[in-house]
This record gives structure tokens, sequence and C-alpha cells, in this order.
């Protein structure tokens, strides 16, 4: 045997074993997060008023965790846990799905989706095609299962997703290197700059920003969970404004602006005009904020038959799209130098 052939027989070893690893971590991973979300369903049917039940048992359920088993324990990750089980509920029809290396974080994309069709479709294109977490991003953001069924030439379709996200499929160690992996190992992550954190610092500062304006605006929740017949839903922020005599609620992306965001806002105005708003009120104003790797985007949500009232009366009592813009990025900038300053020390 050669010595470049002894290197190349070492090198697999070594590589059949991160894979092995690799493997075992992923099942371990998904498959206790789908009966953790088993497990508070079950237990959210025992109570008697099911959703301020579930909202306080994931709430108590978060700072339980937290203070035991470490960080991955937000509320906002237990409701993912929730969520994933409402969505997969046989979890051996995702069992095989596991061995083409889907991690949680391509199902916590997957639940984004909310035509059953097409999140199957993801499901078992992402599997066999072993999508990297950052190609099934793109390829739910920019609808391309919507765009492969309606075209008539779906070839010219799936070559250009290709040449599109084959530098996303370069990067071996992708699911190794995720934040949330060493959080459920319960690795230490030193300061680590995820999604999580900056959305939180950006929701702190946004509450702070919205009540120091003066102008009429009072905090009413975070995080309002909303239950109509068929699903769940939490709003990041909601306020009242007492001039206005409405409802201005907030959510924020950060990940690109999508047209589902866009009508997912929409969704959540005409809900809470039919849940909350009471009479006498105005209608519900929603603001939408994706921020981007390079940019900031601040979007308001009017609906077609309050334009004119939303021009006349409202927009002198409310931040500019650009001053939303503007204060986003200001924060997001300290938070980036406070991981720096906190990694040099």
């Amino acid at each position: 045997m050669s010595y470049n052939q002894f290197i190349e027989d070492i090198k697999q070893i070594l590589a059949q074993a991160r894979q092995k690893a690799y493997s075992a971590t992923n099942f371990a991973m998904v498959e206790a997060y789908w009966l953790v979300g088993k497990r508070i369903v079950e237990h959210e049917q025992e109570g008697e008023e099911r959703a301020k039940y579930g909202a306080e048992i994931i709430k108590s359920l978060s700072i339980e965790l937290s203070n035991s088993l470490g960080r991955g324990f937000s509320e906002t990750n237990i409701r993912n846990f929730r969520l994933f089980y409402l969505n997969f509920p046989d979890f051996s029809s995702i069992q095989q799905t596991l061995s083409a290396k889907l991690s949680w974080s391509h199902f916590q994309l997957l639940m984004r989706v909310p035509d059953t069709n097409a999140r199957q479709y993801y499901l078992k294109e992402a599997a066999e095609q072993n999508w990297s977490v950052r190609t099934l991003e793109r390829n739910i953001d920019t609808l391309y299962y919507q765009r492969l069924i309606s075209s008539q030439i779906s070839q010219e379709v799936e070559l250009e997703m290709k040449e599109k996200t084959k530098d996303f499929q370069q990067d071996s160690y992708e699911f190794i290197k995720n934040p949330t992996v060493l959080e459920f190992l319960n690795i230490p992550v030193k300061y680590a700059y995820t999604e999580n954190q900056l959305e939180q610092a950006l929701i702190d500062n946004l509450q702070n920003f919205m009540l120091e304006l003066g102008k009429g605006f009072a905090f009413v929740a975070r995080q309002k969970h909303v239950r109509t017949e068929t699903a769940d839903f939490f709003i990041d922020l909601v306020f009242y404004n007492y001039i206005l005599k409405c409802f201005v609620i907030i959510e924020l992306k950060t990940n690109k602006l999508t047209h589902q965001d866009i009508g997912q806002l929409d969704m959540y105005v005409r809900m809470f005009d039919d849940l909350e708003k009471r009479i006498g009120d105005n209608p519900t104003i929603g603001i939408l904020l994706c921020t981007e790797t390079d940019r900031t985007i601040a979007k308001y949500s009017v609906l077609n038959d309050n334009k004119q009232l939303f021009a006349n009366k409202y927009l002198p009592y409310l931040p500019s799209e650009k001053e939303l813009e503007q204060e986003i990025e200001r924060e997001r900038r300290i938070f980036k130098q406070r991981i720096i300053d906190n990694e040099t020390l």
C-alpha cells in the first residue's frame, strides 16, 4: 500500500466516524424535541382553559429547563417544539429523513410553510437532494415550489435554483457549527451571535423606542398569544395608542422580507380586529420589520379600505418607516459591538 493510499484510508475512517457522530446527534436532537412537543400537547389537553394554561406551561417550562439544563430553552424554542409535534404528529413518517441529514434547523424552516403540499415537497426534496439549511431557506423564501409547479419548463427553474444555491452546499460542517446543536449538547458558546439573541435585543430596544416617542403608545404584550379554531399565533409586540384609539402590532423577522411575511402580517391585522378591537376603536395598524445582512426594511400594513384614514389621521403619531429602520440599524450595530467587546475580554 502506498503512503498516499494510507493517508486516504485514515481520512476515510475519520470522515465515517464524524458522519456516525453527526447522525446520532441529529437523530437524538430531533427525536427529543418531537417528544417534548408531544408531551406539552398532551399536558395542555388536561387543562381547563387551554389557551391561558398552555401559555403558562410554556413560560414555566422555559424557566425550569433553562435553570437546570442551560441554554436553548427559550419560550420561542419551546413553542417550536410544540409546533413540531403538531405539524408532524407521526414521527415514523419523518424518521427516514434523518438518515438524509435533515437537522432541527431544517424542520424549523419547514414549520414556517403553511401550505401542506409545499411543506411535504420541501421535506422530500431536502432529504433526497441533501439540501443545506441555507438552500432550503432560499427555496422557501423564493417560492421555489410554487414557481416549479406553475412553470411550463420546470427544468429551467430547477437549474436556476441549483446554480444560485451551489455555494450554500459547500460547508460540510454546517450542522456541527450550528449554535442550536452546541446548546443541545450543553457545550458553552461564548457570546454566540445567534439570531435568537439578536431578535431579543431588537425587540427589547423597539419596545422602549415606541414608548419613548411620547405619542400615546401604551405597552400591551410581548409574544401575544392569539388562538383561532385552527392554529396558534404569537405576535412579537402589541401596543395600544390612546390618541389614535387603535392597536399597533409589530412583527420582527431576522430573515429576508418575503411575500409570506407580508401576507402573515395582513392576516394578523385582520385577526386582531376581529378578536381584540373594541367598540369605538379604529382599525389595527401592523408594522413589519425585516433585518437582512446589509440593511433593514420597515413596512406598514394598511389594508386597502383604511389607507385614507392612515394617511390623514395615523401618520402624525407614528414613527416613519425610515425612523424605524434607523433605530433597528442603530441597535444592531450596538449589539454587534457588544459581541466583539465580549470576545476580546
